[in-house]
Parts: C-alpha cells; sequence; structure tokens
C-alpha cells in the first residue's frame, strides 16, 4: 500500500490526516501519571525500552516493567536497587535477576532485529565485571553471540594473547576498563573492527571515579574508538546493536 492509498483508506474511515498523525505518536504509550512507558521503541531502534531501577520506587519499577512486559512480552530492567529483588521476583516470577550486574529480564525478546554477527565483551579486571555484566545481559537477551573475555588488562598484558584469537572473531568488541582504561587503546590497536569503550568507575583517588578512563578513553592514540559514558555498560550494548544491525542490512 503507497502513501496515497492509505489516505484513502484514513478517509473512509473519517480519519483527518493531522488525526492519523497524533494516533500514531500516541500509540505504544502507556502514561502510568509518574512515568509514559514506550513499548514502541523496539520498533524504531534495536533496543528496546529498558527500565533504569536506580532512583524509582519499587512500586514505580513493578508497574513500569509491567507495562512493558503485558505489551511486548519483555521487560529489561537496569540498575535494580538493593532490596528489590525479592519484590520483583514475587511480581514475575519467571524473571531473571543477575546480582552482579543487577539486571532484572522477565520475557523473551520476540522482534525483528536479528543479527549474524557477535559481540565481544573484554574487561580489564574482574572489579570491572558488573559493569561488563550489564552489557552481557542486554545483548544476550536480544538473541546476540556473546564472548566475555575477563580481567585481562594491562597490568599483565600477556594475559591478552590467550583469548585473543576469541576476541578478533568478534564483529564487535566492548572493552570495559577503570584505572587508566588503557586496555581501551590496547584493543583499538588490535581489533579490526568496531571497538566500544566502556569507561568503569573502578580505581583509587586520582582515578574519579571513572573520569580518569573516560578521559584516556577519549584521548586514545587509537583511531576510530567509539566512548560511552561511565558504568553504562547499558549503553555500550545499544550502540553494538546499531552496528550489529548495519551489518545485517548489507
Amino acid at each position: 500500500m503507497n502513501a496515497e492509498q492509505l489516505l484513502e483508506v484514513l478517509k473512509a474511515a473519517g480519519i483527518e490526516p493531522g488525526e492519523a498523525v497524533s494516533l500514531l505518536r500516541e500509540a505504544g504509550l502507556d502514561d502510568l501519571g509518574f512515568s509514559v512507558v514506550d513499548s514502541h521503541r523496539g520498533g524504531r531502534q534495536p533496543l528496546p525500552e529498558v527500565v533504569f531501577g536506580q532512583g524509582k520506587t519499587a512500586e514505580q519499577v513493578t508497574a513500569i516493567t509491567e507495562s512493558l512486559f503485558k505489551r511486548t512480552g519483555l521487560a529489561i530492567v537496569s540498575r535494580v536497587p538493593e532490596g528489590f529483588d525479592s519484590f520483583l521476583q514475587e511480581a514475575f516470577p519467571t524473571g531473571k535477576m543477575d546480582t552482579l550486574s543487577r539486571m532484572f529480564v522477565v520475557g523473551e525478546y520476540t522482534g525483528s532485529f536479528k543479527t549474524t554477527g557477535s559481540v565481544v565483551v573484554v574487561t580489564a579486571g574482574t572489579s570491572d565485571l558488573p559493569v561488563a555484566g550489564e552489557a552481557v545481559t542486554v545483548l544476550e537477551t536480544m538473541g546476540v553471540p556473546v564472548k566475555l573475555a575477563a580481567d585481562v588488562g594491562v597490568a599483565g598484558i600477556h594475559r591478552l594473547g590467550a583469548v585473543l584469537p576469541d576476541i578478533l572473531s568478534a564483529s564487535v568488541c566492548i572493552a570495559c576498563a577503570g584505572m587508566d582504561a588503557a586496555l581501551v587503546s590496547v584493543l583499538g590497536g588490535l581489533f579490526p573492527g568496531p571497538v566500544i569503550a566502556l569507561p568503569v568507575s573502578t580505581g583509587y583517588g586520582v582515578s574519579l571515579d571513572g573520569f580518569t578512563a573516560l578521559f584516556s578513553s577519549l584521548s586514545s592514540c587509537s583511531p576510530g574508538v567509539s566512548v560511552v559514558n561511565i558504568d553504562n555498560g547499558v549503553g555500550a550494548a545499544a550502540v553494538a546493536l546499531r552496528i550489529l544491525k548495519q551489518i545485517a542490512c548489507e
């Protein structure tokens, strides 16, 4: 059906074009009073709406999660506050809570996003795993093949050699690092595909809760590295999904 035919159908139904546009804008939005839930986001972007749990009450998180789950069959919650685990598990018995990354997922992804590519998530240290776990959880939920290479930072860079073949076989690399985030530049120089730097707030005093890792990633001498915000594992996964979508379209 072309645009002209669609307008004829709307006209026959007594719906003016302006009204149709308004209806389309409102479609997929649930106004809960304290939140307007966008269940159609997954139709416009590779990643559906993710509930950011931090700063919300248990009742608010549950209501938003329920809205998404009912509409799409999937709800992903990030940064689940301590103490909310049992609350969410009781409300959604089939859901799964990852206590390390503080991610909660209920349902399955049934949307149109498909990929033939894969992602490798690499951490400089074990302390970076909670942030890396955000990215891994999102990507796995979206059906993306994911490999995790943990604790291979530059303090013992010989460890990288053992997992380098697996890293290089992936389509996209997410490099998670705190401290000086030197691993980002190393992977930026070795990995042939897109590298997404995920600065982590791991580190002592002058690491400044991840700002040093952020500045180091932004200042990387390896050209072409993309950088997301500090501890933003969900954001890193979202960038990877956009890249994989483009790869799938080629």
